[in-house]
């Protein structure tokens, strides 16, 4: 690594996407807004609001990771380390934009679905109740007789 560099690490809980890439700058975002990090940065800790993590190494070519959000650690001024829970990386910033819109459409479906299927089921579970409560037919109306025992 040189010294005007810094080494880079994006982790999940299910795969690092980068590990020790040595870049030049990175732009990321809190809360407080966008920031800029560069070699020799004090120690430095964030918590990231869900945004695109920009980077550029020694060619200067810009790379980008979307985040969901996440804890962004500077360590002796040469190691960024991000852990979020997803990270989408991407070459050109108008592509990653397409894969995140994507992604965020299929989640918005399959809780529209799982909302749906959470009614259903508390629709079948009210109707047994009713259908429970309900005084049988041959029962004459005696709710000894409902609960299954019989009056003496």
């Amino acid at each position: 690594m040189r010294k005007n560099t810094l080494e880079l690490t994006i982790a999940t809980p299910s795969r690092v996407w980068f590990d020790g890439v040595e870049i030049v700058s990175l732009r990321a975002e809190d809360a407080s807004g966008a920031f800029g990090i560069r070699a020799g940065h004090a120690d430095f800790v964030t918590q990231l609001t869900p945004s695109v993590v920009r980077w550029s190494g020694a060619d200067n070519v810009a790379r980008y990771c979307a985040v969901s959000g996440g804890v962004l650690f500077v360590s002796g001024g040469t190691q960024v380390s991000i852990a979020c829970r997803e990270a989408i990386p991407g070459d050109d910033l108008e592509g990653l934009a397409a894969i995140v819109r994507c992604r965020h459409a299929d989640e918005e479906e399959a809780l529209r679905r799982a909302r749906v299927d959470e009614l259903r089921l508390h629709a079948r579970a009210v109707r047994q109740i009713l259908r429970y409560l309900r005084p049988r037919a041959d029962a004459g109306g005696s709710l000894s007789t409902v609960a299954g025992t019989s009056p003496q």
